[in-house]
């Protein structure tokens, strides 16, 4: 996946779509199933395009309104509003662990620092990976087992 892509795939707000295991290029017909049964779908509308291409969360239930706030800017990412970080991005308890979006706040930071396509082909993945599978260490952060 070319790094034009991975930038289209990757929302404003900071979720990299493009590792979502929900995504139409990522998504298996067991997790299909999975999901489907979760949300009370039929696993053939499941799978995600990506928000910027479905305007919005597909699974979200009501407009996004952090994706409105940006294209209301006319800015392409969270990072570059004034008023980063806002409320919408706050973490939550509930759902962490199930759920990306206590990571995209980091995402938005690394990609402000880095630049969106050094983040998106070098770090996106791994952070991704830390969140879900990492053990966390106060002071280190989420350690990958080797």
């Amino acid at each position: 996946m070319n790094s034009a892509t991975k930038r289209s795939l990757t929302a404003p707000c900071g979720l990299d779509c493009f590792n979502c295991e929900i995504h139409e290029k990522n998504i298996t017909d067991e997790m299909k199933k999975q999901f489907a049964s979760k949300v009370q779908k039929d696993p053939e509308e499941v799978a995600c395009k990506g928000c910027r291409l479905e305007n919005g969360c597909r699974h979200l239930g009501q407009p996004c309104e952090t994706l409105k706030c940006i294209e209301d800017k006319g800015l392409e990412f969270c990072f570059e509003c004034e008023e980063f970080p806002c409320v919408k991005l706050q973490p939550a308890k509930e759902g962490a662990d199930r759920y990306p979006h206590n990571f995209k706040l980091f995402n938005l930071c690394r990609m402000k620092a880095v630049g969106v396509e050094k983040w998106a082909e070098e770090e996106a993945k791994l952070i991704r990976q830390r969140y879900y599978l990492g053990k966390f260490i106060p002071g280190s952060g989420p350690i990958l087992k080797r």
